[in-house]
């Protein structure tokens, strides 16, 4: 997905802008009850959550997080752009990561000065539970396999990643990675963090056991995430070099290059078609539909979404699948089997990160 433009002038520092743990910093969000199967859709722009029901396909709920236009606001305090989203293994936590700048038009740039967050929220009530700044920037927040730990990036040069305890916020792993890293993500055995490491043109790959780099794999250009497979591979989204690269969770290794012709946004792996489905992202207005053939990822379809699409979720019986689109403020609901567009669904501004919970 789209990371940041190069900043010309940056905001000026805040003396209170160090690390600290605010909890429920939504107070004026009502307490919901969200008692049914949802898509929560990141809103950047729209500074929220809009909570699609699944049954309905309808925003049923938006959780705010306040207004971000800096009005009256303590800096120290306050929710900005946030991105991408994730839920704990047992259902009970939305992870957000939040950069606190737009990352709609791109990944590359420095960022001296930027802090991020990572917003802990209760799927069911819609509160805040834990809102942590981070001393830079980072690009998402997603739960360790048992559900104890919280791994997010720190987008610099200096590229790290950080590792929380998910009930305290504490800080528990410092771990050095590749250049301006931006998604952290989890393997689907659990086994290891894939970090991709934008400025480097590499994923690190961490072993979540003892937090050692088990191996550094070159990839292609700007990689974004790394975004697992049930198929045991990471399919890599490279941003400037517009293809996908594939990579081998039992090797560690590179075993194939996808090339695209386009920006991809996300790229997800349809565990029971055995299809790559890749969002187009900026100019773009479809998602492109890979089979294998002949041992390759050939092109056989796409389906029309919505302006700049980026993530793609799946229900959890393969049937419909939902693709943000940043540029459109809408969420496209899909036929799998008919590879159609069955509806647009309406969000906030620039919507981005998605996740299904039942």
């Amino acid at each position: 997905m789209t990371k940041y433009t190069k900043l010309v002038a940056l905001l000026p520092l805040i003396p209170l802008a160090g690390c600290m743990n605010m909890d429920n910093m939504n107070a004026t969000q009502p307490m919901l009850n969200i008692n049914y199967p949802a898509a929560y859709v990141v809103n950047a722009e729209g500074n929220s959550l809009s909570v699609i029901d699944l049954t309905g396909q309808q925003v049923k709920e938006t959780i705010s997080f306040g207004d971000a236009s800096m009005t009256g606001m303590n800096m120290s305090n306050m929710i900005m752009w946030p991105h991408h989203i994730y839920l704990s293994p047992d259902g009970s936590k939305l992870g957000i990561g939040v950069p606190g700048m737009d990352l709609s038009a791109g990944h590359t740039g420095g960022t001296t000065g930027m802090n991020g967050r990572v917003l802990v929220v209760n799927p069911v009530t819609g509160q805040t539970a834990q809102n942590q700044q981070t001393p830079v920037m980072n690009h998402n927040a997603v739960f360790s396999a048992d559900g104890t730990e919280i791994w997010t990036s720190q987008m610099d040069m200096t590229g790290k990643v950080l590792v929380y305890n998910a009930g305290t916020m504490a800080l528990k792993n410092t771990i050095t990675v590749g250049m301006e890293p931006a998604e952290v993500t989890m393997s689907s055995n659990g086994q290891y963090a894939f970090v991709a490491n934008g400025m480097s043109n590499s994923v690190s790959v961490i072993k979540v056991s003892d937090k050692s780099v088990a191996k550094t794999i070159a990839v292609g250009e700007d990689p974004v995430g790394a975004w697992p497979g049930a198929d045991g591979k990471m399919y890599v989204d490279n941003e400037k070099g517009q293809s996908i690269s594939v990579i081998d969770v039992n090797t560690l290794s590179m075993v194939e290059t996808v090339k695209l012709g386009f920006t991809p946004g996300y790229a997800a792996y349809h565990p029971t078609r055995n299809e790559l489905w890749v969002s187009q992202a900026g100019t773009g207005t479809k998602v492109v539909i890979f089979e294998r053939m002949n041992g390759a990822w050939m092109k056989m379809s796409e389906v029309q979404t919505g302006l700049d699409a980026h993530a793609i979720a799946f229900t959890k019986d393969g049937a419909t699948g939902y693709v943000t689109n940043q540029g459109a403020a809408t969420v496209s609901v899909l036929d799998v089997a008919k590879r159609t567009k069955i509806k647009d669904i309406s969000v906030g501004k620039k919507p981005n990160g998605i996740v299904l919970k039942y």
